[in-house]
Order: C-alpha cells, then structure tokens, then sequence
C-alpha cells in the first residue's frame, strides 16, 4: 500500500459531476470550498494484498452474521439500545427470514497501513454512502490515467447481479427508491439514484421518491407514493433507527413485510440490517471472538483495561461520519459517558505524510465488492473527510 501524489486532470470537477459525483467540493467551517473528490493523490497496492483484504472482508462479515445470530438468540437486543420490545420482535423476525427478505450492500471501514493487519474500525450495513464515487468516478479516473490498470471494483455488476438475484423475494409493482430531503449536498439523492440505475438495469420497474413525501392512506391502511400507488417495497437511503421512531413509526412496525404479508411495506435494506450498523456490534464481536487479529478490543461497560494501555474511542452506537466519537489517548483517566456507548481501542489512523487514511471495504450480496478510500487531518473520519481513488499495481 502505497500513496502517490499526481498532478489532477483539468476539468476534473465537471468530469466526475457528470459521472455521478455532484458533490466534488466540501464546504468547510471557515467557509472555504475543499475537494472532497481528491484526485492530487492515490494509492496503489499489490494484488496480494487486495486478495488478503477480500478475505478478511468476508470473514468478518460471516463473523457479523454470527454476532447477529448470537443478539437474537440471547436476547440481548436492549444493549443495543433496542428497548421497544415490538421493534425488537419484528427484529428478530427479520433475522429469521432473512433468506426471504432481499439484502443488498454494506460497507466496513477497516484500519489498514499495508503492514499488520486490517482491522475493523464499523460495519455500516443500512444506510452506507460513498458508493457513487467507489463505483464509477474512481474506475473512470484509472481508465483514464492509468489504461491496462486494475482496481478492487466490481460494485456496479455486482449490484446489477444482487437485484436479480433478490427479484424473485420482491413484491409485485415497482421498487421504490427514497432519500431525505435533509441532504443539502446531494450525495444521498444520487446514491439513492445510482442504485436505482442498477436496479433498473436487473429489469426492475422503479419509482423515485423522497421520504418526506411517503403519504399514509388511512382507508387501506397502506403507505402511499405521490401519485397514491400503494408502496410495495422501498428501497430507503434512511436510517432504521428514525423510521421506527419518527411520526410515522408505528405505521412502519404495523404494517412491515417480513416475508410476503399482504399489504405489507418490504423495506430494503431489512430491519435485521439493525443489527450490524449499531456500534455495540463491536464489542458483541470483540466478546465471541477475543484477540482476533482483525478486530480492536472493545466493550460496552466502560474502557476497562483500554485505559490503562493504548487509550480508546467512545463511539454513540448510532452515530455516523464521526459524530460524537471521543478520542481518550494513552494515559487519559478512566470515564464513561452518559449516553450508550461503545468503547473501542484506540488505534490511530495510518498516517501518510499527514493524511489519516480509512479504507471503506465494500459487501454486495454477502461478498467483497470494492475499495474506496477517504482521508482526513484529524484523529476522526468525519464529514470533512476527502475520497482518494486507488489502483492494483
């Protein structure tokens, strides 16, 4: 693994616009506009290592899966901060028929320096962004840079290859894709887009639509689009964690599909999907698994031995783009925070002449997929975090 710098092609803000990326620039606190598509560098591996890294993607999905498993059948859905003991039922039942529900994608984000170990950092397997620019803008960036070389990407047939797979499990009518209108950026639009785009080319009828304008038929008893058709199956860009508890919540528990009810809403990805993007996975993981060399220690009570040692991170079971996330440093005095929380080793970001680097390691359909790579400065991947494209030597 190695990081490169090179010159950026001219123009190369309309390019990758035009190839799905409307989000090029990051805004930043003091105002200014930063690349958030960064292509002044990349980085280069090895086949073997990408081999190495596939592997270690699928074992610790399977290991997710057994975490699942292991949640389910202890019950131990309240340390997940899964208290509604309807929500938690309809979890379990997900679980279960989890073979007649369709899944499709996943992201882990791994710490990686080419040296040791990858090891997981988050699964992020309901609602994972960055999927535009892995998939299309960073593969047209080595065609054109870099003719005859290869990368760890084959999410875009790969995602065509999942919906035709899930097809038979979908209800009669058309997949509805809905992202929320909060999205100021644009990058939940287009993710929302991109996956429609390949659903479409599966063969499968499509509908756009945001979530905010999902109507709720009282007289059938149904959610409804703008047009009133009755919503069969949605595609949501839309964490579970505020479906099951905005306004329109107990509609959503009332009425969801976990496995072919008649006027049921089948939600993609599948309430089960709770299960893997909630930070206690790790430390359900760390628990079924100790000292396996690609997990961090973590524990659900407290930094226990991490303070002594190399320090931790306190992540919010929920939170995303390092929101919330403490970083307590070697050293730091023993402490927990009030809100549940998911207390994880401390393990500093590989630095490459100062770039702190995450690798987002892609799941489709239960198997490794691809690589995308962000960058930040500081300490936590955050939303000023830049994406780099990569290549295989």
């Amino acid at each position: 693994m190695e990081r490169h710098t090179i010159e950026p092609r001219p123009g190369w803000q309309e390019t990758v616009e035009a190839q799905g990326c409307v989000y090029p620039l990051t805004r930043h606190p003091d105002d200014s506009l930063r690349p958030y598509w960064d292509e002044s560098a990349y980085y280069a591996f090895s086949l073997p290592e990408v081999e190495a890294l596939e592997e270690v993607v699928e074992e610790l999905h399977a290991m997710s899966l057994a975490a699942a498993a292991h949640i389910v059948e202890k019950d131990r859905f309240a340390e997940l901060g899964v208290t509604d003991p309807q929500v938690a039922r309809l979890v379990a039942e997900s679980w279960h028929r989890r073979e007649e529900l369709p899944s499709l994608y996943g992201r882990f984000d791994l710490h990686y320096d080419g040296t040791g170990p990858a090891r997981m950092l988050e699964y992020n397997a309901d609602t994972p962004t960055s999927l535009v620019e892995a998939a299309s803008p960073q593969w047209f960036w080595m065609e054109e840079r870099f003719p005859g070389a290869d990368q760890w990407n084959s999410l875009h047939e790969r995602l065509v290859a999942a919906w035709r797979r899930n097809r038979p499990l979908l209800p009669p009518g058309p997949v509805h894709f809905v992202h929320t209108e909060d999205d100021t950026c644009g990058e939940d639009l287009m993710t929302a887009a991109y996956l429609r785009e390949t659903a479409e080319q599966a063969g499968l009828e499509t509908v756009a639509l945001s979530v905010e304008r999902i109507g709720w038929d009282h007289i059938s008893g149904r959610f409804v689009d703008e047009h009133l058709r009755f919503i069969r199956c949605c595609f949501k860009l839309y964490p579970w964690e505020w479906l099951v508890t905005d306004r329109f919540g107990p509609h959503v528990v009332e009425t969801l599909d976990n496995g072919g009810g008649t006027g049921s809403t089948c939600w993609i990805e599948p309430a089960w999907k709770m299960l893997l993007s909630n930070k206690a996975l790790l430390a359900i993981l760390w628990e079924l698994y100790p000292g396996h060399p690609n997990l961090l220690p973590a524990y659900l009570d407290g930094p226990r031995e991490l303070a002594a040692g190399p320090g931790w991170a306190a992540k919010p079971l929920l939170g995303r783009e390092g929101a919330g996330v403490s970083i307590h440093p070697p050293g730091s005095p023993a402490a927990t925070r009030d809100e549940p929380c998911c207390y994880q080793e401390f393990a500093p970001l590989p630095d490459f002449d100062g770039n702190r680097v995450v690798l987002g390691a892609w799941v489709v359909d239960g198997e490794a997929a691809g690589l995308g790579i962000r960058e930040s400065e500081g300490l936590v991947t955050d939303g000023y975090a830049r994406f780099l494209p990569h290549l295989i030597r």
